[in-house]
């Protein structure tokens, strides 16, 4: 079984290459493996904060939530799928992909897509990280599909969507998808093992001005059947990142 500890991915939501750093040298020989580097960092950092944490020694989740017609997003996951074996040459003024850098640092372990830019655009993002890895001769990420923010309210509504929008992913051969854990068991259920559960919004307690409504404990994640599990403010805005760690482990059975 996959230690607790492998399923933790630490959310990096701050606005400089300088603070994401500093939280991956602290987590990092804490034990965490995976973080995620989303809209906040990316837009102020770009690849770079891709490449940072790779050279550390941990593994990206790339949590963009690419949403665009077929053709944009196929080259998004593509790109994305060679960030870390991908530099800019000035004097060319292009990209230009090294496989050989490949094998000295893995790729994005993880990225995600919205479910609500429809069946053809899942295609295509699928097809772009294929091609990708295929070309350059490295693993394809983990293509996970986003059904609804956990922002959003859960109802009857929301978890019908969440299914309708989890169908389709799994049809067309993503790897899994990102849902609260209120969706979570009905996720394994419907869909298997081998289907990819990703939980965000894990809490200890009450996090003052939460904008996240379906929010869940380590524990409950767990139970639920969530495979990853991403876990922000409760260790940015800490005092001892690493100890809140240890007390998310805490809660965990034994």
């Amino acid at each position: 079984m996959q230690p607790v500890k492998d399923k933790l991915i630490v959310a990096l939501d701050v606005d400089t290459l300088k603070k994401a750093e500093h939280f991956v040298d602290i987590l990092y020989p804490a034990g965490i493996k995976l973080f995620k580097v989303g809209s906040q960092l990316f837009t102020a950092c770009g690849p770079e904060a891709v490449r940072m944490v790779a050279k550390k020694g941990a593994r990206v989740f790339l949590d963009l939530k690419f949403h665009d017609i077929p053709h944009t997003v196929s080259s998004a996951t593509g790109s994305a799928t060679s960030i870390l074996v991908s530099t800019f040459d000035t004097a060319k003024g292009s990209i230009v992909e090294s496989v050989q850098d490949a094998t000295q640092a893995p790729p994005v372990f993880m990225m995600t897509v919205h479910t609500k830019g429809g069946l053809e655009m899942l295609k295509a993002a699928l097809r772009g990280a294929i091609e990708k890895a295929a070309g350059l001769n490295i693993p394809k990420p983990l293509i996970i599909g986003v059904t609804s923010l956990t922002s959003d309210e859960n109802n009857e509504d929301t978890q019908r969507t969440v299914l309708q929008a989890a169908r389709m992913a799994k049809d067309v051969g993503l790897d899994g998808v990102v849902c609260a854990v209120s969706e979570a068991a009905m996720m394994r259920k419907e869909f298997g093992s081998d289907f990819v559960i990703v939980t965000p919004g894990i809490r200890i307690k009450k996090v003052a001005g939460d904008d996240q409504q379906r929010t869940a404990t380590v524990s409950q994640a767990l139970k639920a059947g969530s495979d990853f599990l991403v876990i922000g403010r409760p260790i940015l805005t800490a005092k001892d990142p690493a100890s809140v760690v240890d007390e998310i482990l805490q809660e965990v059975p034994r």
